[in-house]
């Protein structure tokens, strides 16, 4: 099937940025909005102004709050909406999505409730497993609706739909590489924003360079012990959805993961913060699945037992470091503790 015809699931800052970006390479775009209040805004002014001022969609946009409508007759659906609440989206929006239908994800982040990864969640409402892509990877929608220069991961177990969305996405400022891994892919582009959370946590304390640089490396490591657990490939998370976006998401201006961790550390507690935040923070969520993961898995993970901590329970921001700091003295890798027992 030739792609001529998509839907867009979400008028978000991100959900915005990809249909201009559709729209521009030659696609028909029609894009669902739950809020029917956003729906009215674009339509009178053709812009989202509260998470992307001044970004203007065409008027050949089709803008709808009619799940059913923006579904009709499409070749693929862009799944964009917060991640807690994709399956409620695609339980909507079941009964008119056909089976031979691309579902593209771009929602970031692990189910709570159940601790599935989106393309596990899709499946289970829409059981199309072989025509579901993950689209992840460093992407800030504040600089990709500017057309700065951006790459991008399209996984999928099905090499021939991860060409279509390649193909499809493929812009002269988005450039898109395929990969088999989606759980790397999935768990790399979700975990990040747990450490992107402590990374805030650092800027808000007002520490530096050094402590930034040991947290992005530990944190890596978490991503990779949990990961290799869970099925992924190691290499996955030195790659784009891994290392790529960890390094974006805690040092951008434009995060609000690390937003939240700045706040953290600067002694304002999650309610205060969440109701400053115009957008969803997943890395809020996310550190709640990485911590009930963590447990299922028997992995250690403590930066983001931490991180739960300090959201969850409270745990002062400078208390979280210093204890993260005076753990049991160990190896830096897992590998040399039989090296050094041995000999």
């Amino acid at each position: 099937m030739s792609i001529s015809k998509i839907a867009v699931y979400g008028a978000g800052s991100w959900g915005i940025t990809l249909s201009r970006l559709l729209h521009e390479n030659g696609y028909q775009v029609k894009i669902w909005e739950y809020s029917p209040e956003v729906v009215q805004e674009i339509l009178a002014i053709r812009e989202h102004s509260k998470v992307l001022p001044g970004v203007t969609l065409d008027d050949e946009i089709l803008v709808t709050n009619d799940i059913a409508e923006a579904t009709e007759d499409v070749d693929m659906v862009l799944v964009v909406v917060p991640s807690h609440t994709v399956r409620q989206t695609l339980e909507m929006a079941k009964p008119y999505i056909p089976q031979d239908r691309i579902i593209t994800i771009a929602s970031k982040g692990i189910e709570t409730t159940t601790l599935k990864r989106m393309s596990e969640v899709v499946s289970e409402v829409l059981g199309n497993s072989d025509r579901i892509c993950t689209f992840y990877g460093p992407s800030h929608a504040e600089e990709v609706s500017r057309r700065i220069p951006t790459v991008i991961v399209a996984a999928s177990s099905n090499h021939q739909v991860a060409k279509e969305v390649q193909n499809t996405f493929m812009v002269h400022y988005m450039r898109v590489y395929t990969n088999p891994d989606v759980i790397g892919v999935e768990l790399g582009g979700s975990l990040k924003n747990i450490i992107a959370i402590a990374a805030g946590g650092v800027d808000g304390l007002g520490y530096g360079d050094n402590t930034k640089g040991a947290l992005l490396a530990r944190g890596l490591m978490e991503m990779m012990r949990l990961g290799v657990k869970m099925g992924a490939e190691q290499s996955t998370f030195m790659g784009i959805s891994g290392l790529g976006d960890l390094v974006t998401t805690c040092m951008s201006k434009h995060s609000r993961n690390r937003y939240v961790g700045e706040c953290l550390g600067r002694g304002m507690k999650l309610p205060e913060i969440l109701a400053n935040l115009t957008m969803v923070a997943e890395g809020v969520n996310t550190t709640k699945a990485g911590y009930l993961l963590a447990q299922k898995y028997e992995v250690d993970l403590p930066i983001t037992n931490e991180v739960y901590k300090a959201l969850y329970e409270d745990k002062d921001a400078r208390q979280v470091i210093r204890d993260l700091m005076t753990r049991e003295a160990k190896p830096e890798f897992d590998s040399h503790k039989e090296i050094y027992n041995t000999g």
